[in-house]
């Protein structure tokens, strides 16, 4: 007996309408389960605008150096005559180009000024003399929300047996907008910390100026170098005048811990190797 007699078996035809409508709702359900959840819409858009939002804070410094206009390139007082050459950056932060506006204007007042100058005879044998100033801003470098800047003077009074260079390194945040002294960046009261970790990883070089730990003190002129943070002392503070400005380095391993670790770069963590 065929089973198809008794109502068991099905049609050549209906057992291949069975096998497609199956295959049909097994492929469906393959294909459901490997389609991601989706993720709300607002929580995406949400997402993209603080990403935004974080990127547009902090901009990327774009800098050139541009001559500022003197009222009087050449000023004349009853001491002598300086001449003066000045440059500032121009960058695309408004209040850092205010910044320097302002602290370069301070500085050489009187070359700003628009007073007419006072008659000076600068003949030879006057008493009067002829001295020079020079003052130019110089961008650095930029990583993260840190910018760095240098702001480098030369002065010769006429008479001097020499001029007198001095660099003075501005640390900007560029998400607070301001300015960053040594008492920003560390953590409180750590400077005791930071000047023995200093002069330890100096001790050779300050021993051969015979410079000991209480003599030394830390400068607030300071930049953020590849492999430390260097501080760096006025010319003959620490040295002669033929060394230079003087620049002692304190490791960036040395500064963790001591440093607020926003102001510190990213540091290899030698502890689990």
């Amino acid at each position: 007996m065929r089973y198809g007699d008794r109502g068991f078996g099905m049609k050549k035809n209906d057992v291949n309408a069975w096998a497609s409508a199956a295959a049909a709702v097994i492929s469906l359900s393959v294909l459901t389960a490997c389609q991601p959840r989706n993720e709300p819409v607002q929580d995406r858009q949400n997402s993209a605008q603080a990403q935004t939002a974080k990127a547009e804070s902090i901009p990327l410094i774009q800098s050139k150096s541009v001559p500022m206009k003197l009222a009087k390139p050449e000023a004349c007082d009853a001491q002598g005559c300086t001449q003066y050459s000045i440059q500032t950056v121009e960058t695309n932060v408004g209040w850092i180009n205010q910044y320097f506006a302002e602290r370069i204007e301070k500085a050489d007042p009187i070359a700003f000024s628009a007073a007419p100058n006072q008659k000076v005879d600068l003949s030879e044998g006057s008493a009067a003399g002829l001295s020079q100033s020079t003052t130019a801003v110089r961008y650095i470098s930029q990583w993260g929300h840190m910018a760095a800047f240098a702001l480098e003077s030369y002065s010769y009074s006429a008479g001097a047996a020499h001029g007198m260079q001095h660099v003075e390194y501005v640390n900007f945040d560029l998400k607070a907008k301001k300015r960053l002294a040594l008492q920003d960046v560390l953590l409180k009261g750590a400077e005791a910390k930071v000047l023995d970790g200093l002069f330890d990883a100096n001790a050779m070089w300050l021993a051969s100026h015979d410079i000991d730990r209480a003599k030394l003190q830390l400068s607030d002129n300071f930049y953020y170098g590849a492999s430390g943070i260097v501080f760096v002392y006025p010319l003959y503070e620490l040295a002669s005048y033929a060394e230079g400005m003087p620049e002692l380095k304190l490791p960036y391993q040395a500064a963790k811990g001591l440093f607020k670790p926003e102001y510190l770069p990213n540091l290899p963590n030698y502890e689990n190797k």
